[in-house]
């Protein structure tokens, strides 16, 4: 175990001690500040809605993507042409996040009125007999906006995994309850979601803390600004302007915010292993 042990000091415990110890110092990190970094972020206006907006992704990302996710593998399980529909749900999860970002930008690209519109969102608004709006500008709904791109990216992957768990579910179960007089929508919630619920929970977790790391989309589409940072964004920024107490603090919280996922999901392993 010495070498899995040396990997798990060099890589992960001694560079979180130093992340610790660095937000407590000053920008320069040869004074001691106390928590004075802590209380910036926490009164400061832009400090503040960084640690919101962060919030509102883990709260909206996982959960859209999960439930589009098991609509998908319901709705495709056993149909005419299943592996081609879950290859072009899944497509998107091999582009990277930059990739999508990028792919995103041309659908939410604004020209004024009188150009013609290059945007496909705002070219639907304009057929319509609207004007072209600046999506990715207005507050707070570019942030919604940028949320949708994190959901296209990751219901494939709720999707595949899913539909593994769906195909896993005993159909002499399935049986039993039609047998009983159960209709299909009675079927998959008294069945079919009690039986896969392991699986929702990997996933809610798994995208939940993609959420909370992410920082790939924000930083293309946006650069922050415009009331879009989140906590990783914000942490690269600081530190750019060589505020490294400020930025090690961004991180503790950040790590804050991921413990009680990996706390939770860790019990459930745990559980799962006594059960077998």
């Amino acid at each position: 175990m010495t070498p899995a042990a040396l990997l798990l000091l060099i890589g992960l415990i001694l560079p979180s001690i130093q992340t610790f110890v660095a937000s407590f110092m000053n920008a320069a990190g040869n004074k001691f500040v106390g928590i004075d970094n802590f209380v910036w972020i926490f009164t400061q206006p832009e400090g503040i809605r960084t640690v919101v907006n962060t919030i509102v992704w883990v709260l909206i990302a996982p959960t859209v993507s999960t439930i589009v996710g098991l609509a998908y593998a319901v709705f495709i399980d056993k149909t005419r042409g299943e592996k081609v529909y879950k290859v072009l749900v899944f497509m998107p999860m091999a582009i990277s996040f930059v990739g999508a970002s990028i792919i995103w930008n041309f659908v939410y690209a604004y020209r004024g009125p009188e150009f013609t519109q290059i945007g496909l969102l705002n070219q639907i608004v304009v057929w319509f007999g609207g004007d072209p709006v600046q999506w990715l500008l207005n507050e707070p709904w570019n942030t919604l906006f940028l949320i949708v791109v994190l959901i296209w990216v990751q219901t494939g992957f709720a999707m595949v995994i899913l539909s593994a768990a769906i195909k896993g579910v005993p159909t002499e179960q399935l049986e039993a309850a039609q047998l009983d007089g159960t209709n299909a929508w009675q079927r998959f919630i008294n069945v079919t979601v009690p039986a896969i619920s392991p699986a929702i929970i990997v996933v809610l977790t798994t995208i939940s803390i993609a959420s909370l790391k992410v920082f790939d989309i924000v930083r293309t589409m946006t650069g922050g600004n415009f009331g879009t940072s989140v906590i990783a964004n914000e942490m690269y920024t600081q530190f750019t302007k060589f505020e490294a107490g400020r930025s090690a603090a961004f991180a503790v919280v950040l790590f804050l915010l991921v413990l009680p996922i990996v706390i939770y999901n860790a019990r459930q392993i745990r559980k799962q292993k006594e059960i077998r």
